[in-house]
């Protein structure tokens, strides 16, 4: 027998509704989902301050859910600044730059690197510390800028942060939502990364030697625009200079990423797992992020911490401010509305999307293929605002329903929303999430999402194919 269905169920699938129709035309959905948590606030609590306090309360709770991921992107960035400035990144890529030696070994080694590196420091920290140096070298053997922007960009942004495994926000977003656990749906990710990654990456090399040898390239470069006074000035952020003797600063492009290394290898040794793991590597950033800096800045040091540490968290809050509001409505769909308003449900629910999902079941015919179709589509589209972020709780929640109605693999289809919702609007696709890979390598973002357009895609079919033989 099915769950009977109330105005809260119905009313929270119209705000899901009208949030996607608002993010297929590219406008903000922040507004509308605190409308959404005071509506449902008011019929859950049928008092207008009940309603009021439950806004407030919902954002305490996405933050508090949020905030190891806040924390963890925000010491990341800092530490990547310092590691900049001191010049360290260089020294830690330069016997890489050896190997780059032909186009088709810089468009892949850069892409590598960029992989690896957004593993541990997250896509845009990565691209500032690696593109300043391998850019040069691209160029210089025969890849074009937007080459290698193409490549920065699929690699990190695409292939990295679509499956973060390192660092574990994305799949944290999307887990909490859908009620999984972070480490079933990485586990379910990774065929599904693997397949987006080498289809989209093999096609965009393709498309581009097509182009190059049919006299059909443009390269799209910004005149006048240098990528590496452009990084600089972006990211001057400390006052005095930073120096470090060269003896040391080679000791340290050695050790640190050592360090990290050794992160990996506890990791799998002490069976660390999601905020486990996530600490381990926050930790280990502080420590980084501390030593250098002392040894930079001397007498300024401590003050410079502060500075670096400062600039990190409003790098993170900018990127995860408009996530909150999103994050704590989509909560609401699964523990959170119980614990925010009260068991106002019906005794038999397990959670308003839960609930949706069974009732979609008993109504309409559905199945396993439909389900992926839709988890691509709906991740597709909460990444149209170009963030990629801000949405994939939505894509969590909606892989969760219909996982439910067609008796899925849940974490497979989470995945999968997961996946498409940070390939479009994690950097991929949308001009202004491109901006730092255009910005290092001095080509429009423009041109770099035109270039980029037909190998997602491609790469997203494909990718939604597989996933229906796997749930």
């Amino acid at each position: 027998m099915g769950i009977q269905l109330t105005a809260l169920h119905y009313v929270y699938l119209a705000f899901i509704v009208f949030i996607m129709a608002l993010l297929i035309k590219r406008r903000d959905t922040t507004m509308i989902c605190i409308a959404g948590i005071f509506v449902l606030g008011w019929l859950a609590t049928e008092t207008v301050s009940g309603s009021v306090t439950g806004v407030f309360n919902s954002f305490v709770y996405a933050t508090k859910e949020l905030m190891g991921t806040i924390m963890i992107i925000s010491i990341i960035v800092a530490m990547s600044r310092v590691l900049t400035r001191t010049g360290i990144n260089e020294i830690m890529v330069a016997p890489l730059t050896r190997f780059l030696r032909t186009p088709f070994i810089a468009f892949w080694g850069i892409g590598l690197i960029m992989m690896v590196t957004s593993w541990f420091f997250w896509p845009s920290p990565a691209v500032a510390l690696i593109g300043v140096v391998l850019l040069p070298v691209a160029i210089r053997v025969g890849l074009p800028a937007l080459g290698a922007a193409m490549a920065m960009n699929l690699f990190g942004h695409g292939i990295a942060l679509s499956g973060d495994y390192i660092i574990q926000g994305a799949p944290k977003l999307t887990a909490d939502a859908a009620g999984l656990s972070v480490t079933s749906v990485m586990e379910a990710s990774i065929p599904l990364v693997i397949v987006m990654g080498v289809v989209t990456t093999i096609t965009a090399y393709w498309m581009m030697r097509r182009d190059q040898k049919k006299g059909t390239w443009r390269d799209g470069l910004i005149a006048g625009k240098s990528a590496v006074s452009a990084f600089s000035a972006e990211n001057d952020t400390a006052e005095d200079s930073a120096v470090i003797h060269p003896a040391l600063k080679q000791w340290l492009a050695i050790a640190i990423p050592i360090l990290f290394l050794a992160d990996v290898a506890g990791m799998f040794l002490l069976d660390l797992q999601g905020g486990d793991a996530t600490a381990l590597v926050g930790g280990t950033a502080v420590f980084i992020l501390v030593v250098v800096t002392l040894l930079a800045h001397r007498n300024k040091g401590l003050e410079q911490v502060t500075t670096y540490l400062i600039d990190g968290l409003t790098f993170g809050f900018k990127v995860f401010g408009p996530v909150i509001p999103i994050a704590a409505f989509f909560y609401l769909g699964d523990s959170a509305f119980a614990e925010l308003f009260g068991k106002v449900l019906p005794a038999a629910s397990q959670g308003i999307v839960n609930d949706l999902g069974v009732a979609l079941a008993h109504n309409v015919p559905l199945n396993g293929a439909v389900g992926a179709v839709t988890a691509t589509i709906t991740g597709a589209i909460t990444g149209l605002d170009g963030s990629g972020f801000s949405g994939i709780s939505l894509a969590g929640s909606i892989g969760k329903l219909f996982a439910v109605a067609t008796h899925s693999d849940a974490a497979t289809l989470t995945a999968l929303g997961q996946v498409a919702a940070i390939w479009v609007g994690g950097g991929t696709l949308i001009p202004w999430a491109l901006i730092p890979a255009a910005a290092i390598c001095g080509v429009s973002p423009f041109e770099l999402a035109r270039r980029n357009v037909k190998p997602v895609l491609i790469g997203l079919v494909v990718t939604t194919i597989v996933a229906m033989f796997l749930v």
